[in-house]
């Protein structure tokens, strides 16, 4: 007997609007009865892909499984022709844009929150990405939500689950279903990109240069296991949280120092040379050695101007650069000196799979560790890491010093020949959402009226004049679109700017993050802490804004910056560096708690207590 389309009546859900990362809710809201059926029928309808092919993955977060199932049936019910499956629904973020583009399918749907916590409690989402394996554009995502305003019925297919362990192709109803296995595509892609042979010379030559890779328990760890011990024969501890699971082990799967602290923590006591992490879904990064934390502002600057080392480049060129407004202006630098064109686009890695779409973008980055080109529609994770291998592979090969080149020498190197950039981002998370209006809508009168130019601010560091307010708009120079009110931004007649920006990327309240750049060609300051740079900068920031006040915030939740731990004491309980040392102190009185559901306010809290020693711009913080 063949399978049935039934048609179930249903009713509206307010909210279901998607952002740029699609839609996000917690686990329980998608859990409701009717909820994610009908976001599901909404998209099939608004992209209309009957007899079309699509492709199914997510990062495995809890709800990963019974969603896809979910897809299944309604996609079937709906005409889709075949559905391209990554094996027990998982699928990076990157590579299922590679599926997406490598099987020309019609476009794709992602089970993933990203870098947001998972679990029962915490966060899921969901997104469509279109033919090119980008996020759908804001047509499509409003089209979308107006159809979830007047949905009145779903259809599905009566069919048992597709058993999605076994790569293989099936049938289910009128559909074909093709379950394939979830690294194999991606590891072909990236081994025609970079120079696998020789980032295997360089490690087997240094057999004590440590490599190790955090997945954090998001969906990277498979594709770690295959590339770093499979492919570069490199030795079982060279990866650790590589297994996904549903709540990322309880953990927070955010590469940064906050979060990725199972990362540094290793790093700092075993002296490890190169490490690196990636986020929940696999298209964020952290780059970080022993003593040196790579900002992603640096990262991407520093892939541009060694590109011609990576065969992909080398062999197609390098068509232009990119980065996100609040990212420093540190590719900016090197787009200059090579004669190439360089775009300043709003968040949302859209707008830069418009520029690639149209050969004018090769390379791109964002500040919140995205980094990415023009091989996928997506920001790529592990492409970032290989890539890092790579140029550190290349750099000493071309060294005639005798004397290894790492993380730190890159850095240095680069600062040397273009100048440094301090950067940092403060990110205020779930802060009340009203507060958070009521100080942009306090910075955009202070545009609006211009009565911020040339006030002075005196600061620990020095006084600040303010020579520019504007609220970023940009224009797509490919098909004309503008995006408007992309963040305040206020910069000083020393060059030094600060923005503001309410993000969209979290799942209930707001989060508010401040960025802070200082430019600077004294190489007598390439070596300051992030903190000592900016510091007097970031107290005129914090006073023109009344961040603080308005948000009732001391801290902020995470921070972004680079600490050089080099020159804090040494053998300290027998570790080394600032960081390693400080957090090893605070556990010793604040101990990390068995149950899981308090790890998160754990973590926030070690955080707080770090940032009033590292960041004493504020008052200290009383635990």
């Amino acid at each position: 007997m063949s399978a049935q389309v039934k048609d179930v009546p249903t009713k509206p859900f307010d909210g279901q609007k998607p952002g740029t990362s699609g839609l996000r809710k917690r686990v329980k809201v998608f859990q409701q009865e009717h909820y994610t059926e009908n976001f599901i029928q909404a998209i099939f309808d608004s992209v209309d892909a009957k007899g079309q092919t699509l492709v199914i993955g997510g990062d495995g977060r809890f709800f990963n499984p019974e969603t896809v199932q979910t897809i299944l049936k309604i996609g079937s019910a709906n005409g889709v022709a075949k559905f391209i499956v990554g094996m027990d629904g998982i699928l990076s973020t990157p590579a299922a844009s590679n599926v997406i583009r490598k099987y020309k399918a019609y476009g794709g749907i992602l089970l993933t929150a990203s870098h947001n916590p998972g679990g029962p409690n915490n966060d899921f989402g969901i997104k469509y990405n279109v033919s090119n394996g980008g996020p759908a554009p804001e047509n499509v995502t409003n089209k979308i939500y107006e159809l979830t305003k007047g949905i009145k019925s779903y259809k599905v297919l009566e069919a048992p689950p597709v058993d999605l362990s076994k790569v293989g192709s099936f049938s289910y109803g009128p559909t074909k279903v093709d379950i394939i296995d979830s690294v194999t595509d991606y590891l072909t892609l990236l081994e025609s990109i970079f120079d696998f042979p020789l980032i295997s010379s360089f490690l087997k030559s240094n057999p004590n240069f440590r490599v190790l890779f955090d997945g954090l328990h998001g969906v990277t760890g498979p594709y770690a296991k295959s590339i770093l011990l499979d492919t570069l024969k490199l030795p079982a501890n060279s990866v650790q949280n590589c297994e996904p699971l549903p709540d990322f082990g309880g953990g927070h799967p955010d590469p940064n120092l906050t979060y990725a602290h199972s990362l540094v923590e290793v790093v700092e006591k075993e002296g490890i040379q190169f490490g690196a992490a990636s986020d929940g879904d696999g298209d964020r990064n952290m780059i970080y050695g022993k003593g040196a934390f790579v900002t992603p502002s640096d990262s991407v600057a520093i892939i541009a101007d060694w590109a011609d080392c990576i065969p992909y480049f080398k062999k197609g060129g390098v068509k232009g650069l990119a980065r996100s407004m609040p990212t420093s202006g540190a590719i900016d630098l090197v787009a200059k000196a090579k004669g190439l064109e360089y775009f300043e686009v709003p968040t949302g890695w859209k707008f830069f799979g418009n520029l690639m779409d149209a050969g004018r973008l090769s390379i791109c980055g964002e500040e919140s560790f995205g980094t990415g080109s023009d091989h996928i529609r997506e920001k790529d994770g592990v492409w970032a890491v290989i890539a890092w291998l790579n140029i550190i592979a290349a750099a000493n090969k071309e060294s005639k010093s005798g004397q290894l080149i790492g993380i730190k020498e890159l850095l240095l190197d680069h600062y040397k020949k273009y100048g440094r950039s301090f950067f940092s981002r403060y990110d205020y998370e779930e802060v009340s959402s009203e507060a958070a209006q009521k100080m942009v809508d306090a910075l955009n009168k202070h545009i609006n009226d211009q009565s911020l130019i040339h006030t002075k601010y005196p600061s620990s560091t020095g006084e600040f004049e303010v020579s520019k307010t504007t609220n970023f708009t940009y224009t797509d120079p490919i098909d004309g679109s503008v995006s408007k009110n992309q963040g305040q931004i206020i910069q000083f007649t020393d060059g030094s700017r600060v923005v503001f920006r309410l993000s969209g990327t979290g799942s209930q309240g707001a989060t508010v993050r401040m960025y802070v750049e200082r430019y600077t060609k004294d190489e007598g300051q390439y070596e300051k802490e992030t903190n000592e740079g900016l510091k007097g900068l970031i107290e005129v920031a914090l006073k023109i804004s009344k961040l603080t006040e308005l948000l009732q915030r001391e801290k902020p939740t995470v921070i972004t910056a680079m600490m050089v731990v080099q020159k804090w004491p040494q053998n300290t309980h027998g570790k080394s560096g600032a960081f390693f040392y400080m957090y090893y102190n605070v556990l010793s009185y604040y101990p990390k708690p068995s149950n899981r559901k308090s790890k998160y306010d754990w973590v926030l809290k070690i955080q707080q207590l770090l940032t009033s020693l590292l960041f004493p711009t504020t008052q200290n913080l009383k635990l």
